[in-house]
């Protein structure tokens, strides 16, 4: 078996297996120490009945991620790249900026944390610290490449550069949490992703960045067991700021940077759920005369819920849509563009097929019942 091979599935079972005794551990701790979850009026009655859930159980994942530490070791002497170290400490840096949200909200028991300006701010210095420190590393590439075209489009400005990548790593953190809207959903949907990230990175030859992908790929599958539906803990803003974080680094730099035609299009592609999603919701806020800010119960899992979905059938149409621009984005990667648009168009063809069948199946029995899950308010 190849050794790169080797490292890849002990880091997801080493993610896997810690997380999970971490979780049989942390949650009990968790409920002990009542660090429940509030929830907001705004939104379905059935959201309610999460009320007291512990929160904070991303710190089951985090601390399973930093089995990459030991695993990448051999990966990143070899190379003398260092770089992912840093990384990790910022990602850390974004836990604990949410960590900090729901302690206040476990304290004080309502459900707003840090104000919406302070998490901004923060995470805006933290974004800019990782930046800093890849711009002195010379790390960071200032050109702007655009789809099916090899050379560069536009040499950008550091400043200019910096501040788009300050916006989009703000953004994607935001993009995360407010997907994490019902049981198992941020995590489900960020898992197909971590997994993409690490094929890609292999057949590129990013050994150490495979490694840490793997290894987070394995420690939210531990934490799917806790977080699935019924819901035992939620990741809470702890977990999603972590993986908004890690989804916006790795795309921007740690791994699409090398790539002349596809630097733009991938990234996109494999965030596309939560960007779709986070985009939608600010255009409806901000067309309604709200703050984009606003919480409120259009999101995508909730309009499927309204369809006649319960919360495990929403879950799961949203891990395939996940899925599916994540293996357009590999097949892109790997084989070209014609090939990934051709795949893309089909899946997308299928899915629109069985969503039809499914949905005129769903409609007809039970037209006027209301789902009895439950889930966490975003």
């Amino acid at each position: 078996m190849e050794p790169t091979l080797i490292w890849i599935l002990v880091s997801v079972l080493g993610g896997f297996v810690l997380a999970l005794l971490l979780g049989r551990v942390l949650v009990p701790a968790l409920r002990a120490l009542k660090a429940g979850q509030s929830i907001r009026e705004v939104g379905p009655k059935w959201h309610q009945g999460k009320a007291g859930t512990p929160t904070m159980g991303g710190i089951v994942f985090i601390l399973s991620s930093l089995l990459c530490i030991v695993t990448g070791w051999y990966a990143m002497r070899e190379t003398g790249d260092y770089k992912h170290l840093f990384v990790l400490a910022l990602a850390l840096m974004f836990g604990l900026i949410g960590f900090a949200d729901d302690f206040i909200k476990v304290k004080k028991k309502r459900n707003l944390g840090l104000t919406g300006l302070q998490k901004l701010v923060l995470q805006v210095l933290a974004a800019c610290l990782f930046l800093a420190g890849m711009h002195f590393t010379n790390a960071l590439t200032y050109d702007l490449y655009v789809p099916f075209v090899r050379e560069p489009l536009v040499h950008i400005p550091p400043l200019v550069y910096l501040a788009l990548s300050v916006f989009i790593i703000v953004g994607c953190v935001n993009a995360v949490n407010l997907t994490d809207g019902i049981d198992g959903l941020a995590t489900g949907v960020t898992m197909p992703v971590m997994l993409f990230f690490t094929a890609v990175a292999c057949f590129w030859g990013q050994l150490e960045l495979g490694i840490f992908s793997a290894g987070l790929f394995g420690g939210l599958c531990g934490f799917l067991i806790y977080n699935f539906h019924p819901a035992k803990v939620f990741m809470g803003d702890t977990g999603s700021t972590f993986l908004g974080y890690i989804l916006a680094v790795v795309s921007i730099q740690g791994l699409f940077k090398f790539y002349t035609i596809i630097s733009f299009a991938v990234p996109f592609l494999m965030l596309g759920l939560p960007i779709f999603d986070t985009c939608f919701a600010f255009i409806r806020r901000i067309a309604h005369g709200q703050s984009p800010m606003h919480a409120d119960r259009s999101h995508v899992h909730h309009r499927l819920i309204d369809m006649g979905f319960n919360q495990k059938q929403a879950v799961a149409t949203l891990y395939v849509i996940s899925g599916i621009l994540g293996l357009s984005a590999v097949v892109l990667t790997t084989s070209g563009p014609v090939k990934a648009m051709l795949l893309l168009l089909a899946l997308c063809f299928a899915g629109a097929i069985s969503a039809r069948i499914f949905l005129g199946a769903n409609g007809k029995k039970n037209d006027g019942e209301k789902p009895d899950e439950k889930g966490e308010e975003k």
